[in-house]
Parts: structure tokens; C-alpha cells; sequence
């Protein structure tokens, strides 16, 4: 063995070294059941970041289940990012000085594909390179031809089923993207600004909007507030800044009586509770605010004014005619587009939807009676509160690069979500019965972060038991946000972010892998630091160290056992049993740290030592040590582990003594506890 472990050297054979073995595909023996994860598809937008790098989660589950024998299938596979892509393409068309209408439709398709395919490529090549042990002989992606069949099958059956229809309701829009945005890629971030405290026929309210009072149809009370009793369904004409208006006042219980003075404008076109209380009181809805971003002609003398230009100039105004009664500062959440950073409008458009209470009762259901086990258990909440008051699902989208809607004289395209949303079954080949489809669905585990819980998870629930009748996985696994070492969000505004290829090269993949496990646990967010991955770069060496001393020994083993071997070899069965637990109990965090403290604190710093001085007689004890050790290691630490065992093998006196039979150590057998 070399002086010291090189993983830059090593890990690129390594890992063509399993793919040539095959042993990525399902194998196992006979009679066991098989074990699946479908790979959460990674948007095809460029390069990974450490929320990928979790995927070792994925790849610890699947390599643990592998060597206890079970058919192991990690499917792999990749999201065309509708919008995300289409914003990209968009971007790099206005450098070169064009933009998608001036090149059409088709050849900005053509573009976009371009660019998801070498995208696409890019991400496979950071995935290999993280170790990760997916099937590639399956490989899917959310826009190839047989994922474009389930797509276009699973809209037909909810439409025939009358659960997707096109209506005016609240949705979320861009006006720089022109087009509906999903509540994912609608991104609130806490953003100074002002309540304004106005004068509205017999009442003051306050409001952070003054530019959208052109759309307002009554003014709410909460019903049980006694100051406004007398108020409840009457209806009053006050001046507005383009006339007389007639306004009705409403008793809604949506109408928080703590906030301003009580009383609230109600503009059903420009925002989600308003829309519900416009609903609940048959008002009218008036549209104020264009696609564009703009006041439409209701502004009369505001009309194309910006939604910041018609706020101060309305400001300006109320404060002229003498209606503004004060203004304070606050803080409050704006909504942004995820992808281009615009201000976000809700707003009453005309889309496609799916009606999801239907689909909602059987998802809950499904986890209320246990077939659907979330860990940890504690997001059951969350999880019963979203699909309890779930709303009618916005699909369409106006954009170009999609799936397109499988209807006549339909342009527009269908919400990314849709199609992942058909990820556990539509990977197996559904809508046909398929082998696969038959032997590995539904699948084992959905691991994936607690924020998309509702998102995809959820939708993943709901579609599986409506088009295949069957739950789409047995456990909801949910790991949380990786953060900095000081507990902040990485973002590119703070400097802050840590690039998983950039640690790997550094420290090699085993490491960052250790830093994203150990500590880990399910749910609870992660502090990450380049000194946490250097950390386990350190015991990466401690481990090839220890090995080297094992196996370099050249003479014939004298077994002669004493009162610290029987005890070496008590906490070796002490540890095998902690970690296979922390497996079996989704508790990765502990299965790494039981190993790690085992290896260097009770193995290295304690036994070795003893070792040494009664060298000969230690052997066998040692070698089956570090058999049952690279074991333990290996779902945690694949490249380091998988190194060691192909020298060990090669190693006469460890052969000779039944040690390191397997021709991998991917597929040995896991310890007995």
C-alpha cells in the first residue's frame, strides 16, 4: 500500500471498476424483496450544488441493502426544468442580441434542447464522480419519448375523470417571464416597506398596496368585531381618486381584526384571501394590474403606470386630497420569481387546473392508516394541515419548453411538477405493465428535503394512487437544508456557498460524504464547513493508516487470543449492532458516528496500541477487525473502503484466512450482529 491514500488517483477506477461488474443493476438472491429509490430527477440547469451531494443519503441506503442481498434498483434520472431552462436560454438569446419570438418557436426549441442535452451530460459526469451507484441502464428523463407518454396518459385519465378543467382563478405570475409560476419558483423574501393608513368613506384602513384600491369590490370586517357592527352589509359611496365608488362592507372571518384598524380593502383580482372572500360574497373581480406588470385603463389617469410608479403616485395623491392618515414602516414578505428575481403578481388569469380535494382524501388516508410511514414523524403534521386545505393545482404554464397540453389549439405547456409528479411509476414504464413496472413498483423510500414535502411529494402520492391504484413508496425520508458553519443559508449574495466538486477534489469524496452524514439527522437542517470535510479527509487517512499497518505484516500469524482481543472483538459485535440499527432506523447520523468513534477512538487509539507489542499473535484479530470494519464503512465511505478491500484481497495471508473473499467489497456480505 502506498504511504498515503489518494483518492484523485483511485476513484475514477474505482467506480469503472463496479460499472464494468454490472453490480449497479438489481441482483440478489432468490426470494428477497428488492429495494428501490427512484433518483429525485436534478434539474438539467447546469451544474449540482450540496443539495445534490445529499443524494450520499440515497447511495448509503442502496449500498447498505445490496450487501444484505436484496434485488438493489437506484434509478436515475432528469427533470427538463421547464421554466428554469426556458429563463437560461432566454438569458443567453439577449447576449448574442436576439430573443425567442424574433427566432420562433422551433428554433428555440431547438436551443433549449441543445442545451438540457449537454446540461444533462454535465450533471451525469458530477454524479459519477460523487460515487453514486445508480443503474444507468435505466436512465430516464422527464422529456424522453416513453416519459412523454405517461405525461400525456395521466392528463387524459384526469381529464375523463373531470378532474382537470380551465377556469379564472387566483394564480401567481411573472411579468418578466410572462407566464404562471408554480409556488415553488415563487420565492418570498422579507423586504422593507409601508402600511398606509387611509381614508375610505367612513373608515380608515390600512393597506401596503394603495395602487390596488382601483380594483377593490367591498371593504371586510372580521364578524365578531363589535366596533363594526352596525357596518356589517351596508353599503356606502365615498370618492375615490377616479370618482364615486359604491362599496359594500362584508363580515368575513378570513379578516384579521388585530391588523391596522380592523377593516380591509378587498381587491378579489390582486390577491389570494381577497379572491376567497370575493368568492364567499359573490363580489365582483376587477384586474388592475396587466401581465405586464402594469395599471390597466380601471387606474383611469394611472393607467401604465408600473406597480412601484403607481404606488407613490397614488401616495402622492391620498396624501394631496387629504385621505392619507399616516404611514409606517414594516417588514413584510414580497414574493420573487426563483428564476429571473422579478416581483411576482397574483392575480385572476384563465388556466388549466387540476381539482385536488379528490385527490387529497385518499393521500391522506394513506399515511393516517401507516402505508406511507413520513420520518420523522413529526412533518405528519405539515403534511395533513397542506392537503386538508389544499388548493385547485395551476398545470399550464406560458412558456415554450415542456410538455406541451395534449389539447387541440393548446400553446400553453404543463407545470414541471406535473411530470416528476409521475416519477416513481412513470421511471418503471407506466403506463404499461413492464417487468420493471411489475418486480420493483411501488418502490421503497422517497428521500428527499422536508421544503418540497408539499410540492412533489405530496403530488407524487396523490397522481400514484389515482393512476395506478397503488401507494408510490412505503417511507417519506426528509433531510433538511444544508447551511453554513454559522447556521445561515448559502447563497451567492452571501459568499457563503460551498461547492460539493470543488471539496471532493480537495478532499476527496469520502469526506464530503462523512460531513453530510455524520450529524445528519432526518429532518433537522446541517451546518457544513470546509473544516468539517477536512476533518473526515483526516480520518480517511486514520483508516488507510491502520490498514496499511494490518496488512503489511509478513509473518505467518501465531493465534494466541488474550482478555483484549475477546474484548476488540466484543466491541466490534457491540458496533455492528449500532450501526445496523442506525440503518434500519433510518438513523444514518448514528450508524456514522457509532462507526467512526469505533474505528479511530476504540480500534486505532486503544487496540492498536495494545496490538503492537504482542504483533504475531494480533493478526487474524486484526484482519477480521478490518473486514467487518470496510463493512461497516462502506455505504458511508465507498471509495476509501472499496480501495482497501481490493488490496486486502490481493493479500495472501488475509486470503488464506477466509478474510476478503468477495470479489467486491460493493457486493460482500454485510456482518452478522
Amino acid at each position: 500500500m502506498e504511504k498515503i491514500y489518494e483518492p484523485q488517483k483511485t476513484e475514477k477506477k474505482i467506480y469503472q471498476f463496479w460499472e464494468k461488474g454490472g453490480w449497479f443493476k438489481p441482483q440478489g438472491k432468490k426470494g428477497q424483496k428488492p429495494f428501490v429509490i427512484t433518483l429525485p430527477p436534478p434539474n438539467v440547469t447546469g451544474e449540482l450544488h450540496l443539495g445534490h451531494a445529499m443524494y450520499a443519503i440515497e447511495d448509503l441506503m442502496v449500498r447498505y441493502h445490496r450487501m444484505l442481498g436484496n434485488p438493489t434498483l437506484w434509478l436515475p434520472g432528469f427533470d427538463h426544468a421547464s421554466i428554469a431552462v426556458e429563463f437560461l436560454v432566454n438569458k443567453q438569446l439577449k447576449k448574442d442580441g436576439q430573443s425567442k419570438k424574433e427566432i420562433g418557436r422551433e428554433e428555440f426549441l431547438k436551443k433549449a434542447q441543445e442545451f438540457a442535452e449537454k446540461s444533462k451530460s454535465y450533471i451525469k459526469s458530477q454524479l459519477i464522480s460523487l460515487g453514486f451507484s445508480l443503474d444507468w441502464s435505466r436512465e430516464a428523463y422527464t422529456m424522453d419519448e416513453l416519459r412523454s407518454q405517461a405525461v400525456k396518459e395521466a392528463f387524459q385519465k384526469l381529464y375523463e375523470q373531470g378532474l382537470i378543467y380551465q377556469g379564472k382563478r387566483m394564480i401567481t405570475w411573472c411579468p418578466r417571464c410572462q407566464t404562471a409560476l408554480s409556488d415553488l419558483e415563487n420565492d418570498y423574501e422579507q423586504v422593507e416597506g409601508h402600511l398606509y393608513y387611509m381614508k375610505y368613506g367612513p373608515f380608515v384602513l390600512a393597506t401596503t398596496r394603495p395602487e390596488t384600491k382601483f380594483g377593490d369590490t367591498a371593504v371586510a370586517v372580521h364578524p365578531q368585531d363589535k366596533r363594526y357592527q352596525k357596518w356589517i352589509g351596508q353599503e356606502f359611496t365615498y370618492a375615490s381618486l377616479v370618482g364615486p365608488r359604491q362599496m359594500k362592507v362584508v363580515a368575513d372571518e378570513a379578516v384579521d381584526s388585530k391588523f391596522g384598524t380592523g377593516v380591509v380593502k378587498v381587491t378579489p383580482g390582486h390577491d389570494l384571501t381577497d379572491f376567497e372572500i370575493g368568492q364567499r360574497h359573490h363580489l365582483k373581480t376587477i384586474n388592475v394590474i396587466d401581465q405586464n406588470g402594469r395599471l390597466t385603463k380601471v387606474a383611469g389617469k394611472f393607467a401604465g403606470l408600473s406597480v412601484s410608479e403607481a404606488r407613490q403616485a397614488v401616495v402622492k395623491a391620498l396624501e394631496k386630497k387629504g385621505d392619507l392618515v399616516k404611514v409606517e414602516k414594516i417588514t413584510h414578505n414580497i414574493g420573487h420569481c426563483q428564476r429571473c428575481g422579478a416581483i411576482t403578481e397574483p392575480m385572476v388569469s384563465k388556466q388549466w387546473f387540476v381539482k385536488t380535494k379528490p385527490l387529497a382524501e385518499p393521500a391522506i388516508k394513506a399515511v393516517k392508516q401507516g402505508q406511507i410511514k413520513i420520518i420523522p414523524k413529526r412533518f405528519e403534521k405539515v403534511y395533513f394541515h397542506w392537503l386538508t386545505n389544499i388548493r385547485d393545482w395551476c398545470i399550464s404554464r406560458q412558456l415554450w419548453w415542456g410538455h406541451k397540453i395534449p389539447l387541440e389549439g393548446e400553446n400553453d405547456v404543463l407545470d414541471t411538477w406535473f411530470s416528476s409528479g409521475l416519477w416513481p411509476f412513470s421511471t418503471l414504464g407506466w403506463p404499461k405493465k413492464t417487468k420493471d413496472y411489475e418486480t420493483f413498483y411501488p418502490n421503497n423510500v422517497r428521500e428527499t428535503g422536508y421544503d418540497i414535502l408539499f410540492f412533489w411529494v405530496a403530488r407524487e402520492i396523490m397522481l400514484a394512487l389515482f393512476l395506478t391504484g397503488k401507494i408510490p413508496y412505503k417511507v417519506v425520508y426528509l433531510h433538511g437544508l444544508v447551511r453554513d458553519e454559522h447556521g445561515k443559508k448559502m447563497s451567492k449574495t452571501a459568499g457563503n456557498i460551498l461547492d460539493p466538486l470543488e471539496l471532493t477534489k480537495k478532499y476527496g469524496t469520502d469526506a464530503l460524504r462523512m460531513a453530510l452524514l455524520v450529524g445528519n439527522a432526518p429532518g433537522n437542517d446541517l451546518s457544513l464547513s470546509e473544516e468539517k470535510v477536512k476533518a473526515y479527509r483526516n480520518f480517511a487517512n486514520k483508516v488507510w493508516n491502520a490498514s496499511r499497518f494490518i496488512l503489511s505484516f509478513e509473518q505467518e500469524s501465531q493465534p494466541k487470543a488474550n482478555k483484549d482481543d475477546q474484548w476488540i472483538l466484543s466491541e466490534l459485535k457491540t458496533v455492528t449492532k449500532k450501526v445496523t440499527d442506525g440503518l434500519n432506523r433510518y438513523r444514518f447520523d448514528l450508524a456514522a458516528e457509532n462507526i467512526y468513534h469505533f474505528f479511530w477512538h476504540t480500534f486505532c487509539d486503544k487496540y492498536l496500541e495494545m496490538a503492537k507489542k504482542r504483533r504475531a499473535e494480533t493478526q487474524l484479530v486484526l484482519l477480521e477487525v478490518l473486514e467487518t470494519s470496510l463493512k461497516l464503512l462502506h455505504p458511508l465511505m465507498p471509495f476509501l473502503t472499496e480501495a482497501i478491500w481490493q488490496l486486502a484481497k490481493n493479500d495472501k495471508k488475509a486470503t488464506q484466512n477466509r478474510f476478503f473473499q468477495s470479489e467486491a467489497l460493493l457486493i460482500a456480505p454485510w456482518p452478522k450482529r
